[in-house]
């Protein structure tokens, strides 16, 4: 290979500016031909990608069986073109789905882990997966594995929660579920672990930020999750855009080489994420150009560079000049090539356009979109029963607020633009439960998410008065501007002004410095409050939520985070009880937003309260209510003394006490009585999801062992320290119902 030809294979320019699409008709575009003829594109990145960003609309877009086209066209170029006829590899998006027009939508994966179903998460990305290789996507920029600290960053909704060990759960689950048992499989994509690491813990909750993070932490919390994907076989990785310690992760060489590859035996392929290495030389500022920047990237140990630029740009002339050693590119390019010979592309370059429209957007993707999005729904709070309703005896329901009508609201961030109708809103979900009597359903949205214009206030407090239940589906909203316009406050309907209204206040960049609601939306409550209704509060969104008012005054709250397309049916089913309610937080609930950092799993020596209040969360991690009650009895751990290597039977019976069948969490904490460096006062080591019918008991059995035991002792390396260790059984992190000791003794002398 040519210089050229291998700094090539190292580039992932944008792949949807590779092709234009006009009336029906794919063109590739001249400069991406050129590219190709000139050395080589090693990646495409987003070819299938469609949102604001990338400007690709429903009109401009391809559908299901285009896309699949359109990459046959690109890998054939590329292919017959190129001088050693290379296959390029295409990632993707797929966070919570392909990011692909017609591709099913997903719940955010905040949602996801509030299901405490990585089983159900599994089956998700098996889907997930099958979507986008069909089309031809070969790698997904996806599971995100940040550990939340922060629940103020934007980018809280794209991770599962603030818990290494609940994050790991998950982690495993994609990897086997996203690449099958084997790359090369028809519904297998490569996955790319991100971001590494770190990103969840920033300063001040601002996207980006420096990480203040020691190594026994950093080890502990935040590559915890990682460490387990690897070992499941993850294929790619993409280093996170922040600083620990003052060094950039994109060129953290100890971070990249020392732990990942050398300890962890990573033999997989490092991507940085868009615009990493720019941001090197302008905003890091520890490289003096792009050129250094380029070489110090790739001699840190990255692979591939998401927009190609400083790469394509560099790293032939940097090794033609000496300044890079040829060994380091060939490094790398191999590495490249390697990904692309287990994924098979070398056999199997192309899509089949007809499987892709069968696969994408079914019906059975589409029911478990809905599934996902119920179980991840967590009940917080149910004053006197007012949940479920009765479909029957509820009487007139009026369905208020600025989400519950806006289907881009309750799809998160990373989404691609959605046809007419194919996102079912609260409102759609609630009047398919009354389709015989449409008349006892009302709508009014009320106000917008941002802003404070109350016109539609009349409309909405004129509905409230006329029904018997109000349902407020207020929160947060983190669409982009999808050129849909906005919401006529005083009719609900869609209005195109000149002015496009972006009510985003959550997602990538996005981030706040408070977690009340935006807008005049708690003022609207308060207002509707006065009526004496009954209320319902549905929060969609994309971060916990503040507002102490709204948690003393509503009868009952549902967090639904952003369910995804069939959101609204799901919230519907739990609303009626068609569904009970099995999720719990996997994010602590402040009171208020100057008690952060408030994730349950602190060290004990962080102090009990402020001046104003205790320093306890509102909502604990693990919170949720449900239709039924639970009753845990007969803990046992067996035996209660055991050897540094050995495990423990932990045993517990869990009996459904209440009249409706229904699924609880069980939950096991371990706590370290005494240990040579501090640690928290409890961790989650397990967890089991159960269905109970009533009266039923089932016995959940956990084993506790070295990986449920140790943490980073003496020079930084798992140990498992003799001592004594209680063993929690919890409804959540604040709410223990069974404890019990163990014993981990003294090595025997040889």
């Amino acid at each position: 290979m040519t210089l050229e030809e291998k700094a090539g294979q190292l580039v992932q320019p944008f792949g949807w500016q590779a092709y234009e699409h006009t009336d029906g008709k794919i063109e590739l575009t001249e400069a991406f031909r050129r590219q190709v003829e000139q050395g080589g594109v090693g990646s495409l990145y987003g070819t299938l990608r469609a949102d604001p960003w990338t400007g690709v609309t429903l009109e401009t877009g391809l559908t299901p069986a285009q896309g699949a086209e359109a990459v046959n066209a690109i890998q054939r170029y590329a292919i017959e073109n190129s001088r050693l006829g290379i296959p390029i590899l295409i990632g993707e998006e797929c966070s919570h789905g392909h990011m692909a027009i017609g591709a099913t939508v997903f719940p955010v994966p905040l949602a996801i882990g509030s299901s405490w179903n990585a089983e159900l998460y599994r089956e998700m990305c098996r889907a997930v997966g099958a979507e986008t290789r069909s089309q031809g996507g070969a790698a997904t920029y996806s599971p995100v594995l940040d550990v939340v600290r922060d629940p103020r960053w934007g980018r809280t909704e794209e991770c599962f929660g603030e818990d290494p060990h609940l994050i790991g759960e998950f982690a495993v689950a994609a990897v086997e579920g996203l690449q099958g048992e084997r790359l090369d499989g028809e519904n297998a994509v490569a996955v790319t672990l991100k971001h590494f690491a770190g990103y969840g813990s920033s300063e001040g909750g601002r996207n980006a930020g420096p990480v203040h993070m020691g190594w026994r932490e950093l080890l502990e919390v935040d590559l915890h999750p990682f460490r387990l994907a690897v070992e499941a076989g993850a294929a790619s990785i993409m280093p996170a855009y922040n600083e620990i310690d003052g060094v950039p992760c994109t060129v953290n060489g100890e971070l990249l080489d020392g732990v990942l590859r050398g300890k962890w035996g990573f033999d997989g392929m490092i991507i940085t994420d868009c615009g990493a290495i720019e941001m090197l030389a302008s905003g890091h500022d520890v490289a003096a150009d792009g050129r250094e920047a380029a070489i110090a990237a790739l001699e840190a140990g990255i692979d591939m560079e998401m927009s190609g630029v400083m790469f394509g740009k560099h790293l032939a002339e940097a090794a033609r000049e000496g300044r890079l050693s040829e060994e380091t590119l060939d490094r790398a390019v191999r590495r490249v090539l390697a990904l692309k010979f287990k994924l098979g592309l070398f056999e199997r370059p192309y899509a089949d356009p007809e499987r892709a429209a069968a696969v994408i957007g079914s019906e059975r993707h589409a029911e478990l979109a809905r599934r996902m999005a119920a179980e991840g729904i967590v009940l917080l709070k149910n004053e006197g029963g007012a949940l479920p309703l009765d479909a029957a005896g509820c009487g007139r329901i009026a369905v208020i607020g600025p989400n519950a009508d806006q289907g881009y609201n309750q799809l998160g961030d990373y989404t691609s633009p959605q046809p007419p109708g194919a996102v079912a809103t609260v409102l759609a979900g609630i009047r398919a439960k009354l389709a015989d009597e449409p008349e006892r359903v009302l709508y009014a949205p009320g106000c917008r998410i941002r802003g404070d214009d109350r016109e539609g206030f009349p409309a909405a407090l004129a509905a409230a008065e006329a029904a018997d239940t109000v349902v407020m589906v207020v929160g947060g909203s983190s669409a982009r501007d999808f050129g849909e316009g906005t919401i006529d406050l005083k009719t609900g309907a869609s209005k195109v002004t000149g002015d496009s209204w972006n009510d985003m206040d959550c997602g990538e960049g996005i981030d706040r410095w408070s977690l009340g609601l935006s807008g005049v939306q708690l003022e609207l409550i308060q207002e509707i409050r006065k009526l004496g209704k009954r209320l319902i509060v549905v929060c969609i969104n994309g971060r916990p939520i503040v507002e102490p008012w709204v948690d003393e005054q509503a009868d009952a709250i549902v967090e639904a985070w952003y369910p995804g397309q069939e959101g609204g049916h799901a919230i519907a089913d739990v609303l009626f009880g068609d569904v009970n309610p099995s999720g719990r937080l996997t994010v602590s609930v402040p009171k208020h937003v100057g008690q952060l950092p408030v994730y349950y799993n602190g060290k004990r020596s962080r102090g009990k309260r402020y001046l104003e209040d205790d320093s306890r969360p509102r909502y604990p991690f693990g919170y949720g209510l449900s239709y039924t009650e639970f009753e845990y009895s007969r803990l046992s751990v067996e035996p209660a003394v055991l050897a540094a290597e050995g495990t423990a039977t932990v045993s517990v019976d869990v009996t459904n006490v209440g009249a409706r069948s229904g699924s609880e969490v069980v939950q096991l904490y371990v706590s370290d009585a005494a240990s040579l460096y501090t640690r928290p006062l409890k961790e989650l080591k397990g967890f089991r999801k159960l269905e109970l019918a009533p009266g039923e008991t089932r016995t959940v059995r956990f084993a506790v062992g070295r990986e449920q035991l140790s943490y980073i002792g003496r020079d930084l390396e798992p140990t498992v320290e003799p001592g004594l260790f209680r063993i929690i059984i919890g409804k959540n992190a604040e709410e223990e119902i069974l404890s019990a000791e163990l014993l981990v003794r003294e090595e025997e002398s040889p």
